[in-house]
C-alpha cells in the first residue's frame, strides 16, 4: 500500500521546462512582484499555456503547429482583472487573487474565473433597475441567483492595462464592510485562442467565494467554493456552459452543503463524453479538522444534477462512502506549519485535509475512471495518497486501485494528478529535499500499480525564508496533447 522506494524503470523524459510567474517573473507587460502564498493554476491548450499566480496573469507559448518553442512570455504579466477590461462593475474595478483557468478541450476554449473577495457595498455599483421579467442584467452588474448575466460583445485583452498599485502591507487593508456580498467573475474565450476575445459574466454571491475549483462538465461549468476556514460549509455553482460558449445571457444555480471537507467536481480530460444526463460526480475527504478529527477510511462522494428549465430539480444527493485504506491528514490538515526546509526554521503548510485540485474524469477504452490525490501522514514524514476509482453501471465511482506514494522518508504534499488517453497516471507534489534552497515540484507516474521514477524540477518561487505556510496550494496537472504538465 505505501511506497517506500522509487521504481526501478526509467524516470518519464523531460519534455519542456521554463520559468512562469514568479520572484524576478518579466515580460511584454514589464516585471511583476508577488506576494505569498503562491496560489497559482495553469491550463495548457494546443498552442497555448495560461497561467495565474495570485493576482497576475501570462500566456506562453507552446511547441507545435504555431510555435517552436515552449515558453515565450506572449503577454503579461498583468493584473487578472484586464480581462474583463471595459466590462464595468465590480470584476473590472477590483483585482483579486485566487483566479483559476482551465482549458475546456471539448469546445477548445479557455475559461477563466476570478472571485471577489473584498465585500461589495449596498451602495456601489448601483444596479439597473425596473427590468421586466426574465431581462437579463446589463454587462458588468452582478446577476442574483436567477438572473442572468449579460456578456455584452466579446472583448480582446488590453494591450498594455496599467498595473495595479501596490498590494497594502500587512496590517494596513482597509477593514472589511460589516455589510455586502461577493461576486463570482467568469470569462470565456471565442476561441482555442487566449490571446483573442472573450464574453465576460458576473454573478453575485452571498457566500464568501474563497478557492475556487471550476471544472468542465456537459451540462455546465461547476465551481466549488469553501465559504471560511472556520465554518464547516461549502457552495457549489453551476454556470450555464452551453449559453456562455455561444456569448448569450446565462444563469448560475448554487447549492449550499454543511458538514463537509473541501469538494471538488469531476472536469473531463480527453474528448470521449460521459453519456448524456450523467450527473456530474463530487468528492471529499472524511474526517473533520475543526472538529479534531484528523483519520478517516473513505472517500465521500455526491452526484450532482443541474436542470436549466426547472432550478427546483437542481440537487445534490447524500454523501456516499467509498471505503479505502485508513488515512491521516498529512500535519493534522491545512493551516499548519509544518514540512521542513533545509537551512531555515520557516515550514510550510500542506493542505492536507482535502482532496486536491483537479478531480479528473477520463473515459478511456470501455471504462470510465476518476482519478484522485491527497496528502497523507507516512512513517517517514509525509506521502500522496493517489486512487483511481471505475464507474459501475449505477455510475457510481467504485475503488479500482490506490496507493501512497512516499519514498525515501520524504515529504511530499499537495499533489495534483491526471490521467492520459491510454490510462497512465501521472502525480505531481511537492518535495523539498537534499540541499534545495527552496521546495520544487516532483512527478511521477504509475499503470496499474507499476511505478516509474521521479521526475523533478525546481521551481522558482519566492525565498525559503520569506514564505508564510505554503507556497502554493493550487498547482494543476493536465494531461494535454502531446504530453502532460
Amino acid at each position: 500500500m505505501e511506497q517506500t522506494s522509487e521504481g526501478t524503470r526509467p524516470a518519464v523524459p523531460l519534455l519542456e521546462s521554463f520559468d512562469g510567474l514568479g520572484a524576478g517573473f518579466q515580460g511584454p507587460q514589464g516585471t511583476a512582484d508577488f506576494r505569498n502564498p503562491s496560489d497559482n493554476s495553469l491550463a495548457v491548450g494546443p498552442n497555448h499555456i495560461v497561467q495565474t499566480v495570485n493576482s497576475r496573469i501570462a500566456v506562453y507559448s507552446k511547441k507545435g503547429r504555431k510555435y517552436d518553442k515552449t515558453g515565450t512570455v506572449l503577454y503579461g504579466p498583468v493584473a487578472t482583472k484586464s480581462v474583463w477590461t471595459g466590462f464595468s462593475g465590480v470584476c473590472e474595478a477590483r483585482n483579486n487573487g485566487d483566479a483559476v483557468v482551465r482549458y475546456d478541450q471539448l469546445a477548445q476554449r479557455w475559461l477563466i474565473v476570478m472571485p471577489i473577495f473584498s465585500r461589495i457595498g449596498p451602495d456601489e455599483f448601483p444596479r439597473k433597475t425596473g427590468l421586466a421579467p426574465g431581462e437579463p442584467v446589463p454587462p458588468g452588474q452582478l446577476a442574483k441567483e436567477g438572473e442572468a448575466s449579460s456578456p455584452g460583445p466579446a472583448a480582446a485583452l488590453p494591450a498594455n492595462p496599467p498595473a495595479p498599485p501596490p498590494p497594502p502591507q500587512r496590517g494596513q487593508r482597509p477593514p472589511e464592510k460589516k455589510e455586502g456580498v461577493w461576486a463570482m467573475c467568469y470569462a470565456v474565450s471565442t476561441s482555442p485562442d487566449p490571446l483573442g476575445t472573450y464574453y465576460r459574466y458576473a454573478f453575485e454571491r452571498t457566500l464568501f467565494p474563497d478557492y475556487p475549483r471550476p471544472a468542465v462538465w456537459i451540462d455546465g461549468y461547476y465551481l466549488a467554493t469553501s465559504t471560511g476556514d472556520d465554518v464547516i460549509q461549502k457552495h457549489v455553482c453551476i454556470a450555464d456552459r452551453t449559453k456562455m460558449l455561444a456569448g448569450q445571457p446565462a444563469t448560475e444555480q448554487c447549492i449550499t452543503i454543511d458538514g463537509v471537507n473541501f469538494l471538488n467536481n469531476a472536469d473531463i480530460d480527453g474528448q470521449k463524453l460521459p453519456p448524456p444526463g450523467s450527473p456530474n460526480i463530487m468528492m471529499a475527504t472524511g474526517g473533520t479538522q475543526l472538529k479534531n478529527i484528523f483519520n478517516d477510511d473513505g472517500i465521500y462522494f455526491w452526484k450532482v444534477h443541474v436542470d436549466w428549465k426547472n432550478s427546483a430539480n437542481t440537487k445534490a444527493t447524500s454523501p456516499t462512502k467509498i471505503p479505502v485504506a485508513p488515512y491521516h491528514y498529512l500535519c493534522n490538515g491545512q493551516l499548519t506549519s509544518c514540512v521542513p526546509q533545509p537551512d531555515t526554521e520557516r515550514r510550510l503548510d500542506v493542505q492536507g485535509d482535502k482532496i486536491m485540485t483537479r478531480l479528473v474524469y477520463r473515459r478511456v477504452g470501455g471504462h470510465e475512471s476518476i482519478v484522485a490525490a491527497h496528502s497523507v501522514a507516512t512513517r517517514g514524514g509525509g506521502g500522496v495518497r493517489w486512487y483511481e476509482f471505475r464507474l459501475d453501471k449505477n455510475r457510481d465511482p467504485v475503488l479500482y486501485q490506490q496507493g501512497t506514494y512516499a519514498p525515501e522518508g520524504f515529504y511530499r504534499w499537495m499533489p495534483s494528478i491526471a490521467m492520459d488517453k491510454k490510462g497512465d497516471i501521472g502525480v505531481g507534489s511537492g518535495s523539498p529535499r537534499g540541499g534545495l534552497t527552496i521546495p520544487k515540484a516532483s512527478w511521477s507516474c504509475t499503470k496499474l500499480c507499476s511505478r516509474k521514477a521521479e521526475r523533478r524540477r525546481r521551481t522558482r518561487c519566492a525565498g525559503k525564508t520569506t514564505l508564510r505556510r505554503r507556497w502554493t496550494r493550487a498547482t494543476t496537472a493536465h494531461s494535454g496533447m502531446s504530453g502532460t504538465i
